[in-house]
């Protein structure tokens, strides 16, 4: 099991990685339509929660230590700051429709929040890894060693 949280950790930080990449698809999409943010939306709203509940039960089931298994769900609840984040953003404009200072300022949020996300996600894989190891086989000093005869 521990060497399956490996991979889905590791899947989980791809999928991160991908969010900005699709982010940046969307924002120099031209000209942007409403599907220029589609791959960063299903991604972030199916994808990455998909990963962390999976990241999560592999955790449960390697036996991580509480505190890699609390950091593994962590993400869960950014890409919910995130989801709220995106609509508080979204729903900040004048009356023309155009973005406002509190929207760009909260959109800003939204990139800061991912960038988090992405560090706690590392440090997942990191404890992932961590744990995978083979502990080192424990030998004896040399004073308890049984002496053979000469």
């Amino acid at each position: 099991m521990r060497k399956v949280f490996v991979v889905v950790s590791a899947l989980s930080l791809a999928a991160f990685a991908l969010q900005f990449v699709f982010a940046a698809v969307g924002a120099f999409t031209k000209p942007a339509g409403d599907g220029a943010y589609a791959l960063h939306s299903v991604t972030g709203m199916a994808v990455i929660p998909v990963l962390s509940l999976l990241t999560v039960l592999f955790a449960a089931l390697a036996k991580a230590p509480g505190r890699l298994v609390g950091l593994a769900a962590l993400p869960l609840g950014l890409v919910v700051v995130q989801a709220l984040l995106a609509a508080l953003a979204n729903g900040a404009t004048d009356a023309a429709g155009a973005s406002t200072p509190f929207g760009l300022t909260i959109a800003g949020l939204h990139a800061v929040n991912g960038i988090v996300a992405v560090h706690v996600v590392v440090n997942v894989l990191r404890g992932a890894r961590q744990l995978a190891r083979p502990e080192p086989a424990v030998t004896a000093p040399a004073a308890v060693r049984e002496q053979e005869p000469a």
